[in-house]
């Protein structure tokens, strides 16, 4: 191998060298939420059809209201020239040549009228690829910290089972040493099984969850995930004002601004219809050709009548009608959106409080009185049974603490795709 091609071969295995080494300090899918989102918004389909969808609607306003293209008629008059030949198509050789160019005209108006209709769409769709937006961020959001939050209660069952284990030692201890009955011992190791089988429902979740956030991200179900290692803080309670809340919904929600738009364009449609009470016309200039020059010039005006009284008059009720469906949608829409506003601040607020209740007050109570029991048992002024329920109930406060999360987050990120941007 000669000296130009080892040094290709040696170009090729340092770049093949540091493409590996760059995949592998790069950062794991999973791990914290902005890259999650980062990633949906680049390869995510939908966001892609919402956005090809906006493009075509600008497409289309560009060039609403714009005139139909211009006619061109040619006449040929006198083919044979009263008899003198037979037929022929020169110009030259037939009695008169006509070249009309007609050119259609709308009412004054109406061009304008479609031109705000086109872009009252476009707006539309724009609202609606900012709807596909949020809503995929906030489903994200919400599936991650089912993740997270689920982490954390494997985390704390297995702390449980090993809590069991020392505790199965200390009945077996007990009854060896004559102090104990083995039904203790038997409790300590049904205690534990149910336990094998609470991971084995928490594992099957967290499989569940990683394939929903797969199909969010737009991979396959299998694809590997880190951890969730982190949650991010949960907004303070005096960004949590309902009226502030409401009005920023009212201002931003995409839904609403959709609905608004679609309002807007059925406003121009019902006026646009209206217009077709008046008559559109043509416009046309025809040089009359005789021999081998242009003798005449005609005019010419054409007007169409609107005599179909009653299809323009059903035409006009239907747009009537869009208009007031346009209207009531509206409505309907700002009541539902800010009674589901209201509904998930109540929500978060409980969520909030009662993990915070938990987490204050229930588990340190819980752990006294596992701590008592367990003294209580080891002195024989206890039974076992005591001393299961006891732990029964710390694992009970840190799983509910962990769905209180959930519920929390999940509160946010739907209050979050309706206001359409970020708490």
């Amino acid at each position: 191998m000669n000296l130009p091609a080892l040094r290709l071969v040696f170009c090729l295995l340092l770049v093949t060298a540091a493409s590996t080494a760059w995949a592998q300090t790069e950062p794991p899918l999973g791990a914290t939420l902005d890259p999650l989102i980062a990633y949906a918004r680049r390869h995510h389909p939908a966001l892609a059809d919402a956005q090809a969808q906006v493009d075509a609607a600008q497409q289309r306003a560009a060039y609403a209201g714009a005139l139909p293209n211009p006619r061109l008629r040619l006449e040929w008059m006198d083919i044979t020239r009263g008899g003198e030949h037979g037929p022929n198509l020169l110009p030259t050789q037939v009695g008169s040549m006509r070249y009309s160019f007609m050119q259609e005209l709308p009412w004054p108006g109406k061009r304008e009228l479609q031109r705000g209709v086109a872009a009252a769409q476009a707006e539309s769709a724009q609202a609606q690829a900012r709807d596909v937006a949020t809503g995929l961020v906030a489903q994200i959001t919400d599936v991650f910290a089912q993740r997270y939050a689920l982490a954390q209660m494997q985390q704390q069952t297995r702390d449980i089972q090993h809590l069991l284990v020392q505790l199965e030692a200390a009945a077996a201890a007990r009854y060896s040493s004559g102090l104990g009955a083995q039904q203790d011992v038997i409790r300590a190791q049904l205690e534990q099984t149910r336990v094998r089988s609470q991971l084995l429902e928490l594992e099957g979740r967290e499989r569940r969850l990683a394939a929903q956030l797969n199909a969010l991200l737009d991979r396959p179900g299998d694809a590997v995930l880190a951890p969730a290692e982190a949650l991010p803080a949960l907004p303070p309670e005096e960004r949590l004002s309902a009226a502030s809340l409401r009005e920023r919904v009212l201002r931003n929600n995409p839904s609403l601004a959709g609905n608004a738009a679609l309002l807007r364009a059925a406003q121009e449609s019902r006026d646009l219809v209206r217009r077709d009470r008046y008559p559109d016309f043509s416009l046309g200039l025809a040089p009359v050709q005789m021999g081998d020059s242009i003798r005449e010039w005609e005019l010419m005006l054409e007007i169409a009548i609107p005599l179909q009284q009653g299809a323009r008059r059903a035409k006009e009720r239907e747009a009537e009608a869009e208009l007031d469906a346009a209207r009531w949608r509206q409505q309907a829409s700002e009541r539902q959106v800010l009674s589901e506003l209201d509904a998930r601040l109540a929500s978060l607020r409980t969520a909030r409080a009662t993990a915070e209740l938990i987490e204050r007050d229930l588990l340190p109570q819980a752990e006294l009185t596992y701590q008592s029991a367990l003294s209580g048992y080891a002195s024989g002024q206890v039974d076992f049974a005591t001393v299961l329920e006891a732990q029964r109930q710390i694992h009970q406060a840190w799983l509910d603490r962990a769905q209180r999360q959930i519920e929390a987050y999940s509160a946010v990120s739907a209050i979050e795709r309706l206001l359409g941007e970020a708490l």
